[in-house]
């Protein structure tokens, strides 16, 4: 199937998705993993009206983002180094992998460089999986309390990737634990509000989206087995 064609398929699985969890599917919003994916692929999921794409490495965001129309919303999802924080900042909408105190500290700096405020996600290692990245559950509350000193970032919620599994009915614990924290977050932290969670892949979205997920990262399910490149 084509992109578009692939894209009208998922938008009628997040709707039905949507509507068990009793949610709006208008609020859930699907982002373009570009990871090894061509430029003339990008822009046939642009011009079947996606508006918000995802890249796991600074250097193909780097090279992508001047070939790219300006009015698109870039997310970096994939794990940041901090010498490559200054190549994003200004460049991307949101980033979903905040994932240390160290990193956190140069987010700042850079965006207060160029007088920007960081939108960023919390990444959780809700599996405890010690091949992923992110914070622990419990340490979570102490490590978003500590962010609120850094004046230029913005945390507006939490990221998780779960365990890769055959029936994706086994990744629920996991999204519904990161919803629960969510929660939990919001009700003991002052001056904090975690609106979003980014939650879900190809082969899980649909369990995601019934969890809580709002914003959910698909590469395979859009543009199918990624052999393009830039």
């Amino acid at each position: 199937m084509s992109v578009r064609e692939n894209l009208v398929n998922i938008r009628e699985r997040v709707r039905l998705a949507a509507l068990r969890g009793g949610r709006d599917p208008l609020t859930i919003k699907i982002i373009a993993v570009t990871k090894r994916v061509g430029v003339p692929q990008i822009m046939e999921a642009v011009e079947a009206g996606l508006l918000d794409l995802g890249e796991n490495r600074v250097q193909e965001l780097a090279a992508k983002v001047p070939q790219i129309p300006s009015n698109l919303h870039w997310h970096m999802i994939g794990h940041l180094q901090t010498n490559k924080v200054k190549h994003i900042i200004g460049k991307v909408e949101l980033i979903h992998s905040l994932d240390s105190w160290n990193l956190a500290v140069e987010v700042d700096r850079q965006a207060a460089r160029v007088d920007k405020i960081a939108r960023v996600l919390v990444q959780v290692n809700v599996s405890g999986e010690e091949t992923k990245y992110g914070i622990n559950t419990n340490e979570a509350d102490d490590f978003i309390t500590e962010l609120k000193k850094l004046k230029n970032i913005k945390v507006e919620g939490l990221m998780t990737i779960a365990p890769f599994v055959d029936d994706p009915q086994e990744a629920r614990p996991f999204f519904r634990e990161l919803r629960l924290l969510s929660r939990e977050l919001n009700e003991k932290i002052s001056g904090v509000e975690l609106k979003h969670l980014s939650m879900g892949m190809t082969n899980d979205y649909e369990v995601a989206v019934e969890e809580g997920s709002d914003m959910l990262r698909l590469g395979t399910a859009i543009f199918g087995a990624r052999i393009s490149r830039i």
